[in-house]
């Protein structure tokens, strides 16, 4: 028999409770939003409403005698355990290079394990265990810049919706991170909110985990375009710089950020930069711009 989302949502409570009691100081384990537990409490108790948020949460693991620290991030699909977890791992004392290799390796242990099984304390214990040799080595990585050239690049390019982007520390945020990062795209504000990243994997990844975190709930990103290279990856770019999209908006100004914007600018900017198809995924139907 098929699971359903509310027993999965069960062996999810079950596990992060677990967690807890192996890491039972303060700031060992946060999570992302501190009403998800609660919400899915509330809906296990009544699931004929919406589905609560994602849960999602860090684990702080200390590594070998040093005790270096490695932060494990945690995001479950309603799903899961039925569906892969999504897992990152990062430390200060790691370089981009190391990072990168041991969550790959993590990946690759984690699609070893059988769906259907809570995984995210095995995930714990596989950092812990397998993280050192990553960070004893990162220093000597680091001082030898020119053998990263050795390995393939991975070129991301992530499209991210959100019911809404008004606020203008949230918008400070994207953009400052965006430029961080080394990112290129744009960000659309209004309602709907859409961005687009591209550039680095892992920059990439580091963008989306810092705009959600840390209770970002009407947020997903609904699509991802990955290209391997061993060039340069700015030539794969679609977009030169990290744009401020302004599009005509309409709807009552009376009400506070009671107005939705033009979608068919949307689709006519994304058709400019080769990505119409982008618009049936975010809204379900193939776009169509108006004859002149």
């Amino acid at each position: 028999m098929a699971a359903t989302v509310k027993e999965c949502l069960e062996l999810q409570l079950l596990e992060v409770e677990m967690l807890f009691s192996m890491f039972p100081k303060k700031g060992e384990i946060n999570l992302c939003d501190e009403d998800a537990v609660p919400g899915m409490q509330r809906y296990l108790r009544n699931s004929e409403g919406a589905l609560p948020p994602q849960l999602g949460y860090s684990v702080a693991i200390d590594v070998g005698e040093s005790k270096a620290k490695v932060e494990l991030q945690v995001l479950l699909p309603h799903m899961y355990p039925h569906v892969a977890p999504q897992l990152f791992a990062r430390s200060d004392a790691l370089n981009r290079q190391q990072q990168l290799q041991l969550n790959t390796h993590l990946t690759s242990y984690i699609s070893s394990l059988d769906l259907g099984e809570l995984c995210v304390c095995a995930a714990v214990q596989w950092v812990k265990e397998n993280s050192l040799p990553y960070l004893q080595n990162s220093k000597n990585t680091s001082e030898g810049a020119s053998k990263e050239e050795v390995f393939k690049e991975t070129f991301h390019r992530m499209w991210i919706y959100s019911h809404h982007i008004y606020r203008q520390e949230l918008r400070k945020k994207i953009f400052d991170c965006a430029k961080k990062l080394n990112l290129t795209g744009f960000c659309l504000t209004g309602k709907p909110g859409v961005i687009c990243v591209e550039g680095m994997r892992e920059n990439c990844e580091e963008f989306w985990r810092v705009i959600r975190y840390p209770n970002w709930k009407h947020i997903s990103c609904k699509h991802v375009e990955s290209i391997e290279t061993e060039g340069n990856i700015d030539s794969l770019r679609l977009f030169h710089t990290f744009e401020d999209l302004q599009f005509q908006a309409h709807g009552d100004y009376g009400l506070r950020n009671d107005y939705h914007m033009d979608l068919g600018q949307l689709l006519e900017f994304l058709k400019q930069h080769q990505s119409g198809h982008i618009f049936q995924i975010f809204f379900g139907v193939e776009g169509k711009l108006s004859d002149k």
